[in-house]
């Protein structure tokens, strides 16, 4: 039994966040039906960080509640062995004829009955992370919400909270400055149209937020699909896409989101991730990492 757990341990969601080990977040939008199916396939492959959305329009959150838990029970994790992260959803984000929650309320209200609905999806008393999907109109009615999304922290059913599809500079942080609990999550797009987020990077760098990037894959498909890519790739025993995942999470402070529903690829994924929580440097060098974010167009690390 100890032997068992040893091994649980190992691949704890806790002890991975806590020693700042690199990882891997699963997505799981637009997965419909077959999204408990998906996510428990991704935890038996060693995904251990899962990101959802109380967003019934992209996302089947009880799909994922039902996912963990089969997973979980069929490995002997425990709830502390993962990392559960869900969204608030602003009413223009949602589907009109699925809203959880009462949209004609105060948003102090949308957002408690909001967190509600995402713990009896989840089957869990408390979140690891919660994200407001994408910011209100102003950074006043953003932070209306914000202070409700506090007021979970103190109560101890939330552990973090983050913010997702903010790419102003400047609106994300004045959000960090008029915050109580600051953001530790900025969830965003990682493509070219928006520079690569190069400003909002750096700052989530400062101050040691993390930085999830998703379209990680598609949004840079042309250039992975280069040879001098490939090359590389194959010289570290990878695939560019293995590759991609590998250079956000050297960045030190990135965690892309990985949507695959392929389970050869979850354990390619997975593969590189463990390679680098044991210690082992894909990128070797500061030039090599800066010769990599040239190809894909980066400005800057």
């Amino acid at each position: 039994m100890n032997s068992i757990r040893m091994v649980v341990n190992a691949h704890s969601a806790s002890s991975i966040a806590s020693s700042g080990k690199p990882f891997l977040l699963y997505g799981t939008a637009w997965k419909k039906e077959e999204t408990a199916r998906y996510v428990a396939e991704a935890i038996h492959a060693g995904f251990r960080f899962i990101d959802t959305a109380c967003q019934p329009k992209h996302y089947n959150e009880a799909g994922v509640g039902n996912g963990w838990k089969a997973a979980a029970d069929e490995l002997g994790l425990q709830r502390s062995d993962l990392f559960l992260q869900t969204k608030y959803t602003p009413y223009p984000g949602q589907d009109p004829n699925r809203v959880p929650y009462d949209h004609t309320a105060p948003i102090e209200e949308q957002v408690k009955q909001s967190l509600a609905v995402s713990l009896k999806n989840l089957h869990t008393d408390y979140l690891d992370s919660l994200v407001m999907h994408s910011p209100l109109d102003t950074v006043e009615r953003t932070m209306e919400a914000w202070r409700v999304m506090e007021t979970f922290v103190d109560d101890g059913k939330v552990h973090r909270l983050g913010i997702s599809n903010c790419y102003d500079y400047n609106f994300y942080t004045a959000i960090y400055n008029q915050a109580r609990i600051k953001p530790s999550v900025l969830q965003n797009r990682f493509y070219a149209e928006s520079n690569f987020d190069t400003k909002l990077r750096q700052f989530c760098k400062e101050k040691g937020i993390w930085y999830q990037s998703f379209w990680t894959l598609t949004g840079n498909r042309q250039a992975l699909a280069l040879p001098q890519v490939k090359h590389l790739a194959e010289k570290k025993n990878l695939t560019p896409q293995t590759l991609m995942y590998a250079f956000m999470m050297s960045l030190g402070y990135a965690t892309p989101l990985d949507g695959t529903t392929n389970k050869a690829h979850m354990l390619e994924d997975v593969a590189v991730m463990e390679r680098m929580q044991g210690g082992e440097k894909i990128f070797e060098t500061q030039d090599e990492l800066k010769e990599f974010a040239a190809i894909l167009g980066m400005p800057e690390l």
